[in-house]
């Protein structure tokens, strides 16, 4: 989006410049106009979605639950339900690149929500296969307690082993 937007620029310098002399430092100045109006761009579009995020799941009563793997690297995960007081709130097929990611030690967010004080069920299914082809899957339950504040829960899945583990932060 960028590029086609530094050479449209510069075709529209390139014309005008057929009229009057434009040397190369107008056009350099010009880019680094647009890089600086890009940076602007981007800064405020990831404030604008903090703040979303504030007010659409407030500290006092926000839950987050994220995965994220533990055990060999010859398991793939590929898919990962998560139900909250009986209901299924998530559901997420993974990539190769997510897997990648989740292998490397990375954790994915994959629910956020409104959760009021008290104690919810959550219960957690996936379904993986081992580097020979095997097929895993296994289900695990949960009791979330939420006090008032933000909750944070993480779903660890050791593949291999069939097995879930929680970890309230």
């Amino acid at each position: 989006m960028c590029r086609i937007l530094q050479l449209t620029v510069f075709a529209l310098f390139a014309t005008v410049g057929l009229a009057q002399n434009i040397d190369r430092n107008d056009i350099r100045g010009l880019d680094e106009q647009v890089q600086d109006v890009k940076k602007d761009v981007i800064d405020l579009t990831s404030e604008l979605t903090r703040l979303e995020e504030k007010l659409l799941f407030p500290s006092s009563t926000q839950a987050s639950f994220f995965v994220s793997l533990q055990g060999p690297d010859g398991f793939d995960l590929e898919s990962v339900e998560v139900k909250l007081n009986g209901e299924v709130v998530a559901h997420h097929l993974y990539t190769f690149r997510e897997i990648e990611a989740l292998h490397k030690g990375g954790v994915q967010r994959i629910y956020t929500a409104n959760v009021q004080a008290g104690n919810h069920p959550l219960e957690v299914s996936y379904i993986g296969k081992s580097g020979s082809g095997r097929d895993y899957r296994a289900t695990a339950s949960y009791a979330v307690h939420k006090e008032v504040g933000p909750k944070f829960v993480e779903i660890k899945i050791a593949g291999t082993e069939s097995k879930i583990d929680f970890k309230d932060w």
